[in-house]
């Protein structure tokens, strides 16, 4: 019986750590994370999360316009610790090697808390098949 007790709990630890480092199953961190999204971000990725038209496209200044973080977008095919990397200092500083993007860097402007609260936001919305995956990502990540 032990035995079974401690399984259960190493596993469901072993659940929880694939889980990553974003409250998305926290109630309060999803609701003030919205209200983040909508005052920060929202302008750019939609009221909807659905991005701008020809996200994939990019402009005649060589910009891509905003990505959706929908399911039909590619923010979850990205661990949570880049994410935050992306959110704190702008896709332009993360990817380097020359890339171009409007995206700015939120630290200093946003709290950390309120830069996981909407990564949390955004992952809450996924379907839960696109949850289960962007978990398995955060596992190989190793976070």
């Amino acid at each position: 019986m032990r035995y079974l007790a401690a399984l259960v709990v190493t596993l469901g630890g072993a659940a929880m750590a694939g889980e990553g480092i974003l409250p998305w199953q926290d109630p309060d961190a999803v609701a003030y994370g919205a209200m983040v999204y909508e005052a920060e971000c929202a302008t750019c990725h939609g009221a909807r999360l659905e991005g701008q038209p020809d996200w994939k496209s990019r402009d005649a200044e060589g910009y891509l316009p905003a990505p959706p973080h929908d399911a039909s977008g590619h923010t979850w095919h990205h661990p949570d610790a880049q994410l935050l990397d992306i959110v704190r200092r702008g896709t332009e500083a993360v990817v380097g090697q020359g890339y171009r993007s409007r995206m700015p860097g939120y630290k200093g402007k946003l709290t950390e808390y309120e830069m996981r609260a909407v990564l949390a936001y955004i992952k809450s919305t996924w379907p839960r098949r696109v949850i289960e995956i962007h978990d398995e990502i955060n596992r190989n990540a190793g976070g």
